[in-house]
């Protein structure tokens, strides 16, 4: 075999380099590709918006964004606490009298009574149901004319349930997140009371149909409110995925059920077109549509952002996302503190100024520092470092609008709790069938998310509910 001649070699040589640029393409490419595939294994409820039920038995312990107290878990001291205590006058006596004398054994009813000691016990008598028949009489008038008693509002039916049975079903169904089966078992067994699947259906659909005017007055009241909350998450319905919108305040909520995620849904909830206070949500981009509202972005959701950086970044003694993430809570360190001096202050007045002036300075320059560290978005995990950082710059005045407004949460948790609760029916009874029975629900849980907020209790609301006269709070 003859020795390759100097053309040969420089050809070969050339086809290495062109093989070594794109194997060398590739091996970058696959490495992007591996960094992204890492980010992702390693996104849980603490570096992403990912449910804390997501994360498994492997879940990371729980990090509050709250500062230790210093004081032991439990009751502090001056604290009132609450225990079962015995009542002076209990609904029965059930007297016990010693048979024998402990010591000669003669009858003990011969010797004199010398004290009492008193043991109750609070128990529930059997529960069954009572039945109360009216009786409409019709009488006959010397003049020929029969004459009819009128039945009394709500009872419209030769049998019907009554409303505390109506209350208790739409508050094991709605409330607690009962199926319709296992709601109609609890009242068979509890009550002696048989209940289809059907007429659990037929309950829930008359008591939403119930809560038009309330709605209307929640959706007014929120509307006019100078901040609100908003918030949203995927709900499988009829084999489905829809999106349940909410919208709320310290004393309302509004649920509202859609098939789509963005403006539509919330066009046809009825709250931000007309909204022009301060709107808080997280950085979804149809929230940004409604120029009327000024917009507070949640500090939460750019926490657990910037925690995924300082997670996939390499490890280091500085990173611009934990410097961010530090300045942000020193800064809500700042704004708790001038508000528990000033719990009813209409301004942030009571501020040291001087530390938030330095906070400030330690979070623009981190920002600035991340934005310019990712500039060349040479992949896809890079870009999205840049876009955060880019973000935290653009929208500075919307993230830090807690620092000037003192009606401004740090978060969106108020939003949050509300729509937590429509994943945890999911969780426990899973989706939907229908989407009139999703609005259903949605109403119901708007009618007692808020009658929550204002220290009214479940079944109470729920029975005037089904009396007729949907409870509404009073306008303060």
């Amino acid at each position: 075999m003859s020795e390759p001649t100097i053309a040969e070699l420089i050809t070969l040589v050339a086809t290495l380099q062109e093989e070594l640029a794109i194997l060398r393409a590739e091996n970058q490419r696959l490495q992007a590709r591996v960094a992204e595939l890492e980010a992702q294994v390693a996104a849980n409820s603490r570096n992403s918006s990912k449910p804390p039920s997501s994360d498994g038995l492997g879940k990371p312990a729980p990090k509050s964004l709250r500062k230790g107290s210093g004081r032991k878990p439990g009751g502090q001291p001056g604290h009132p606490g609450r225990t079962l205590l015995q009542v002076e006058n209990p609904d029965s006596v059930i007297r016990h009298e010693p048979a024998r004398c402990s010591c000669c054994g003669r009858d003990a009813r011969a010797g004199i009574e010398i004290g009492v000691e008193r043991r109750q016990v609070f128990d529930l008598p059997p529960v069954t149901v009572h039945v109360t028949e009216h009786q409409l009489v019709t009488r006959r008038c010397p003049c020929g004319t029969d004459t009819t008693a009128t039945a009394p509002d709500q009872v419209a039916a030769p049998v019907q349930y009554g409303p505390r049975i109506v209350a208790i079903i739409v508050y094991l169904y709605v409330g607690q997140f009962l199926s319709k089966k296992r709601t109609a078992q609890a009242l068979a067994e509890l009550f002696g009371t048989p209940v289809s699947q059907g007429t659990v259906a037929t309950v829930t659909a008359r008591a939403a149909a119930g809560l038009d005017g309330f709605l209307a007055h929640t959706q007014e009241q929120i509307t006019a409110a100078p901040v609100a909350h908003f918030d949203e998450t995927g709900l499988r319905v009829d084999g489905k995925l829809r999106w349940v919108h909410s919208a709320s305040t310290s004393k309302y909520s509004l649920i509202t059920v859609h098939d789509k995620r963005g403006r539509a849904a919330m066009d046809a909830a009825g709250v931000l077109p007309g909204f022009t206070g301060v709107a808080v949500h997280d950085a979804w981009a149809p929230y940004d549509t409604y120029t009327a509202a000024l917009h507070a972005l949640c500090n939460a959701h750019a926490l657990r952002e910037l925690q995924a950086v300082t997670d996939q970044t390499p490890d280091e003694d500085w990173c611009w996302a934990k410097q961010t993430a530090d300045a942000l809570c020193d800064l809500k360190d700042l704004v708790d503190t001038a508000l528990a001096a000033d719990p009813d202050a209409v301004s942030l007045h009571t501020l040291d100024q001087g530390a938030v002036t330095e906070a400030l300075t330690r979070y623009r320059s981190a920002v600035r520092i991340g934005s310019n560290d990712t500039a060349e978005r040479a992949t896809k995990l890079q870009a999205k470092h840049h876009a955060l950082a880019q973000r935290l710059i653009t929208r500075e005045t919307d993230y830090l609008r807690f620092t000037t407004d003192p009606l401004v949460s740090f978060d969106n948790n108020a939003a949050e709790r509300d729509i937590r609760m429509i994943k945890l029916r999911q969780k426990v009874s899973g989706c939907l069938r229908t989407l009139t029975g999703a609005e259903q629900f949605c109403a119901i849980r708007s009618y007692l998310a808020t009658a929550r907020k204002h220290d009214t209790g479940f079944f109470h609301a729920l029975t005037t509910l089904a009396q007729g006269r949907a409870w509404t709070p009073a306008i303060s």
